[in-house]
């Protein structure tokens, strides 16, 4: 089982490093450093439960539904309006300075329950028509390597899902040491930054979605 272990863990590490920079990279980036390390964690709890969900799905067959071709056109449509949404909000987000140890503190003037940052990466992970592709593609390939045995593929999606779940806790730990090194001025900047490619992003998929069904 070490094998079919490492392999998964290669996969989710893959994953995270070259198909990390998505919708729910900014949410994490962004959480963590507005609102601290434990809500950016329960975020990216939220995103690992959603992938655990869709790789359930995929395995299941229930995924059909929103692959249909029927449902793709209005499922991406949607996603793309919802991310333009968080980007516009993420866009237009001004950190407040109070005042700290060293003076440099940002925080948000108020604090949203902790299980709003859980459906937030949950929610913008599943309305991602991408990564449902993505699941999809490797949840088909995987299951044709293994003959379809359930032993096999759960120990192989465990490996890669803890490493995806790993590598977000990583990312959300880091952004939140960098943020003493930020400036009002900065973070502004970068939630400008976040906004723009979150509203992009959505664009892009609903460009996409069209473009596919025409």
């Amino acid at each position: 089982m070490g094998a079919i272990i490492g392999e998964g863990i290669l996969l989710g590490l893959t994953l995270a490093t070259f198909f990390g920079l998505g919708p729910a990279f900014f949410a994490l980036v962004q959480t963590s450093i507005h609102r601290g390390l434990l809500p950016a964690a329960i975020l990216a709890f939220g995103i690992f439960l959603c992938d655990v969900l869709m790789v359930f799905l995929c395995l299941v067959g229930a995924v059909q539904i929103i692959t249909e071709p029927s449902n793709q056109l209005w499922f991406g449509i949607a996603s793309g309006v919802i991310l333009i949404i968080f980007g516009l909000v993420t866009y237009n987000r001004k950190p407040v300075q109070t005042t700290g140890e060293n003076d440099e503190v940002l925080v948000p003037v108020q604090q949203p329950r902790l299980f709003t940052y859980f459906a937030k990466g949950f929610v913008m992970n599943i309305i991602n028509p991408f990564v449902w592709i993505f699941w999809i593609g490797v949840v088909v390939g995987i299951s044709a390597r293994y003959g379809g045995h359930e032993k096999e593929l759960r120990w192989f999606f465990s490996g890669t899902l803890l490493t995806v779940l790993v590598t977000d806790l990583l990312k959300a730990y880091g952004a939140y040491n960098i943020k003493r090194l930020l400036t009002p001025s900065k973070i502004h900047h970068l939630n400008r930054v976040a906004g723009i490619g979150l509203i992009g992003f959505g664009l892009f998929v609903i460009v996409r979605v069209v473009l596919d069904y025409i």
